[in-house]
């Protein structure tokens, strides 16, 4: 349930009406945005009644949910989230890129690559230090170790980072080490992970599941909300279809349809899309002409010999080039990169 609250009333009324509700044992999200304030009513409404909430000369309006996610759906939150990762927002006007290989292999390594795709207009590092691998003979990752090199090279460049977690047994290794969490597709349902996650206040980029819908989409992401962590980012790194020249299929119009229902930022991962190198120029273009706040990129300083994910990485000078096409379609729609 949302109470649309007229203009003009204060923080005394709206503690007023809130006071009321707690009655009925919902929690209550006043939602202060530019034009419009409400109060988002999350738990069981049916008690509530409507006529008797209409009686405060203060409510404009009632509009009931009937979708199951509530904090990620935009009629509680009309206005866009901004997510603030290490000082670099996302969700605004400009456009962010994440870069980084799939695996942090060595210090020399991701330093290398940090000061490359910082050089080329990236704005935040992305590598693996936990790799959840479809076989248990690929490489698994550094684990701890990938965590100090990464910020080995967040302190050459001053590049944020984002990295993978897995077990919520780790959350707490991960804090202090971390800017913000990535949930790949495979742990997009592990419950147990997001409500950690929820608990830690730091930003979580919350990738789709492979064959999941929009709603059980949110759904997980109303499981990080839930738990009081507003710093969401969705990312589309698309599913799987009965397609087998691509490594999964980008579905485009998820942009679009996840920012008309929900205000969370929706960031796109072309690489995993496609799963080839020579297609996440185009992918990407067409990302961020369909509404995208940004970008994942796949970048190794040596894809042929990449230890995971080289087919799909981009040389420094495919990397390079791209993020020229990238600015050129941000402009056009009044944009920056």
């Amino acid at each position: 349930m949302i109470i649309v609250l007229k203009d003009g009333t204060t923080q005394e009324d709206i503690n007023k009406i809130a006071g009321w509700l707690s009655r009925y044992h919902v929690e209550v999200c006043p939602i202060v945005g530019a034009e419009t304030t409400v109060l988002g009513i999350v738990g069981d409404t049916t008690s509530i009644d409507r006529n008797s909430v209409y009686l405060s000369e203060y409510v404009d309006k009632i509009i009931k949910v009937q979708e199951p996610y509530k904090r990620a759906n935009r009629k509680m939150h009309p206005e866009d989230t901004t997510v603030n990762v290490g000082g670099v927002k996302i969700g605004g006007k400009r456009i962010v890129v994440m870069a980084g290989p799939c695996s942090v292999e060595s210090g020399d390594q991701i330093v290398d690559i940090a000061l490359h795709i910082k050089e080329s207009g990236a704005a935040v590092i992305r590598g693996g230090a936990w790799k959840p691998r479809t076989s248990p003979y690929s490489f698994q990752g550094l684990k701890a170790e990938g965590l100090d090199l990464l910020n080995l090279a967040k302190a050459e460049t001053g590049l944020p980072i984002v990295t993978e977690i897995t077990n919520p047994t780790h959350v707490e290794k991960f804090i202090g080490k971390v800017d913000c969490f990535q949930v790949g597709a495979r742990n997009m349902q592990n419950y147990e992970l997001l409500i950690e996650l929820g608990k830690a206040r730091i930003p979580v980029l919350l990738k789709r599941g492979f064959s999941n819908t929009l709603e059980e989409f949110l759904m997980s992401a109303e499981y990080i909300l839930s738990g009081g962590n507003e710093n969401v980012i969705l990312c589309e790194r698309g599913i799987r279809t009965n397609e087998t020249f691509t490594r999964n299929t980008l579905d485009i119009s998820a942009i679009p349809a996840l920012k008309k229902i929900s205000h969370l930022p929706v960031i796109v991962d072309p690489s995993h899309a496609s799963g080839k190198a020579w297609m996440v120029e185009s992918l990407s273009m067409a990302s961020i002409a369909a509404g995208a706040d940004g970008l994942m990129i796949e970048v190794h300083n040596d894809p042929e010999n990449a230890l995971s994910d080289g087919a799909q990485s981009l040389t420094y000078e495919m990397f390079d080039n791209a993020m020229k096409k990238l600015k050129s379609i941000a402009a056009v729609l009044d944009r920056e990169l």
